[in-house]
């Protein structure tokens, strides 16, 4: 059996444990009340003995070393009862009745063991708490005042004021006292929320029965009840077989963490207990005579304690009500993770700025700051970390501007500052320049410093534009900053408006094209340069609408890879590409130069774990050898997170495949990273490559990159090769292969087998 099904099994069989226990304890307690005489003392010893021995194997099996506190008190506590009960044993006269001073030995552990349980219960109700619960602490209260006023007037007024009873059967008589304390504990417990489970059952019944074999006790010794010492004693038994088997159960780790507090409504069983918490001590002020003077003025305290704590739950509800409103409030106006105005609550403030716009003479300016590259935070360090950056950003911004400006928060990493002001001061700019430089400080964060810079559109308005349009326009202007290069802001103009609406136009467009036949895999041949004999090639995507014509693939790649259409495009033409090279090779035959195709991957699909999985079920299904498929990577791609791209480029690299970085030199200039990825081919970009053979500036650039590749092992694809000479150029400088227009542009398979031909007649 496996480790992971044990463990499903675990707490079944601890459940299983803890009911053996209380029926084996019951059975034990059943004994020692109806068994004959000598059979009674060996059943208390064992069930105490089993109680003590379950209070230290079921906090070791069910809590961390850190919750077991409670339990450490209560086997305290189960202890000096214990040394009680031997001591009446061995000494029978300080069970006699009336009590002697001899008693007063046994009374001396019973005491601090009651502590010991009190504190106890103390502690699981502070951790179990998750804040306050004011209903529930009154109403325990009102719990304990009840029982209190019961306990004061028919167990210990009757025998303080007994004539016959002696100092030692007044102090056994206070007793109760104790478990007055230990039920307003317990009933807290039971009433402020949080899951009720087995438990906390356990502990509640097991403290019924202390108040029980108390109040049994006390009335025995004050002679005003005659009852057999074993009632009280079956009482305390019954106590170390619900306490132990409470430590015993899983759920016994509800009663030391923190529950969540839910406000309900009064049920009708609670309002029963209140309505007979206030009634009952009324009624029995009302019908018993009125007796001793301190005895009536306990009594009445007693009673007008229980009505005050009526008032106090009524106005503690209605304030808790009250504040709950507010918090209601807040929260459909405010975000929950910064505590800065939403969306809601930013358009009505503008709304109000603009009506008084015109007549004020001001200009109402948003600012529309987006965190670049947040996602990488997140992806790196997890959500948590995220999460405190958001709030280190909610702070930096909110030091930046005035008392009467507004930052608010409006979607995952999308913050908005709303100014008004005089059109002439300029101050949305004078923002947005002094953002950008405090952007450029570490954020102190718990992994280190972080630094995140921001993309800042900017928007204006005199009062005539609508709240959402204007919060439009400045996320349309940050965009326009964000393809600048980021860590920029921009200003809106109204020709950014044509050009979302011909952005949307061609997002609308493409979804479907793939569906609709639209779209088409062109090939450039790649070429090995030594003997211009055709080694693969590129494939590359191609859109042709109906509506808008042929569409640049500088257009629809960015909208496909920010919509994440990119990763079902992606996969289309990988098959697609995969697919006519296989055509190819088998047109070619066994004999012929083995040729490869290079597909490119977008960053989505790099950051995807499904790439590897989709390549892998290509070239199973295709049969296609896997040195065949060069796919190509952008160099800006793979150091937006290289941790997460190394995991994919070392996933593919052992599928067999060939990895190439594409456009190297455009981005980062990652020299000192390149040893780290597993790629067999470095592509110069094009820009490069187009002044060489003319002693052109980037010549010393592309030597250098051949000579650290080459000394490297990688092999190199020179881009854009144009002309004769540049082709002779990079040929005398030992470049490996080359494509570009001087050996033709991208074509449909079927435009293509003069290069399949001229290759295998070769």
């Amino acid at each position: 059996m496996s480790s992971s099904v044990i463990a499903e099994q675990r707490p079944p069989l601890r459940a299983r444990f803890a009911w053996l226990h209380v029926v084996a304890g019951l059975t034990l307690v059943a004994v020692y009340c109806l068994g004959p005489v000598w059979v009674q003392t060996p059943a208390s010893v064992v069930a105490m003995a089993g109680g003590m021995t379950s209070l230290y194997l079921g906090p070791k099996r069910n809590l961390k070393p850190a919750d077991r506190l409670p339990w450490r008190m209560v086997r305290a506590g189960g202890w000096l009862f214990i040394v009680a009960s031997v001591i009446r044993a061995l000494v029978p006269s300080t069970m006699n009745t009336p009590p002697t001073a001899i008693a007063l030995v046994p009374n001396s552990f019973i005491v601090p063991a009651y502590l010991c349980l009190g504190y106890a219960f103390l502690v699981m109700l502070r951790r179990r708490r998750a804040g306050d619960d004011d209903p529930a602490r009154i109403d325990a209260i009102l719990v304990g005042l009840a029982a209190a006023f019961v306990t004061w007037t028919f167990v210990i007024s009757p025998a303080l004021y007994a004539s016959n009873l002696s100092g030692f059967q007044v102090l056994d008589a206070l007793f109760p006292i104790f478990d007055v304390v230990m039920l307003i504990l317990v009933a807290q417990l039971m009433l402020a929320g949080g899951v009720q489970q087995v438990a906390l059952w356990l502990m509640i019944v097991a403290a019924a029965c202390m108040f029980v074999g108390d109040l049994l006790f006390s009335l025995r010794d004050a002679q005003l009840i005659d009852i057999s010492p074993m009632a009280s004693n079956a009482s305390f038994l019954l106590m170390f077989v619900l306490i132990p088997a409470a430590a015993l159960h899983p759920s016994t780790r509800t009663l030391v963490q923190p529950q969540k507090i839910v406000v309900r409504d009064l049920s009708k069983l609670r309002m029963t207990v209140i309505g007979l918490v206030v009634v009952v001590p009324t009624i029995i002020t009302s019908l018993v005579p009125v007796g001793e003077v301190i005895n009536d003025l306990v009594r009445a305290g007693l009673c007008a304690l229980i009505v005050l704590s009526v008032l106090g739950r009524v106005v503690r509800s209605n304030n808790s009500r009250v504040r709950a409103e507010k918090v209601t409030r807040r929260r459909a106006t405010h975000d929950a993770l910064t505590d800065l105005p939403n969306r809601e609550l930013l358009s009505d403030t503008v709304s109000r700025w603009a009506g008084r716009a015109a007549t004020d003479h001001l200009e109402i300016s948003l600012l529309f700051i987006d965190l670049d590259r947040f996602k990488m935070v997140n992806d790196h360090w997890g959500h948590e970390v995220g999460d405190e950056l958001l709030c280190a950003v909610a702070g930096r911004l909110g030091e930046q501007v005035r008392a009467e400006d507004v930052v608010a928060r409006i979607g995952g990493d999308e913050f908005v500052i709303a100014l008004a002001s005089p059109s002439h001061l300029r101050l949305a700019e004078s923002l947005a320049g002094r953002l950008l430089e405090e952007f450029a400080k570490p954020f102190g964060l718990s992994v280190g410093d972080v630094v995140v810079s921001a993309s800042i559109g900017v928007a204006k308005s005199t009062g005539g534009a609508h709240a959402l349009e204007l919060i439009r326009d400045a996320d349309t202007a940050m965009y326009k900053a964000k393809g600048s290069g980021r860590n920029a802001y921009a200003l809106f103009d109204t020709s950014l408006r044509d050009q979302v609406r011909d952005r949307v136009k061609l997002e609308q467009a493409l979804r479907g094209a793939l569906e609709r036949g639209e779209l088409a895999v062109h090939f450039q041949p790649i070429v090995d340069i030594a003997g211009d004999e055709l080694d693969g090639f590129e494939s590359l995507m191609r859109w042709t609408s109906p509506e808008l014509g042929f569409v640049s693939p500088d257009e629809f790649i960015p909208i496909a890879e920010e919509t994440g259409m990119i990763e079902e495009l992606g996969a289309w033409s990988l098959r697609e590409s995969v697919r006519q090279l296989q055509e190819w090779l088998v047109m070619r035959g066994p004999d012929a130069r083995p040729i490869h195709v290079s597909v490119n991957v977008a960053v989505r699909q790099l950051r995807d774990g499904a790439l590897v999985k989709l390549v892998d079920d290509v070239l199973r299904e295709t049969g296609l050898p896997p040195q065949a498929l060069w796919l190509e990577i952008t160099e800006s791609g793979v150091m937006e997170d290289i941790e997460t791209a190394l995991l994919t480029l070392n996933a593919l690299h052992s599928l067999g495949v060939t990895l190439c970085i594409d456009d190297f030199g455009t981005g980062y200039s990652s020299l000192s990273y390149l040893h780290r990825l597993p790629v067999g081919i470095v592509k110069i970009d094009r820009s490069f490559i187009m002044d060489v053979g003319e002693a052109g500036s980037n010549e010393p650039i592309v030597r250098a990159v051949l000579a650290m590749t080459h000394a490297m092992g990688h092999r190199v694809v020179a881009e854009g090769v144009e002309t004769e000479l540049q082709r002779d150029w990079l040929r005398a400088q030992g470049c490996d292969l080359v494509q570009g227009w001087f050996y033709g542009k991208a074509e449909r398979p079927e435009n293509l087998t003069n290069w399949i031909d001229r290759s295998v007649s070769a």
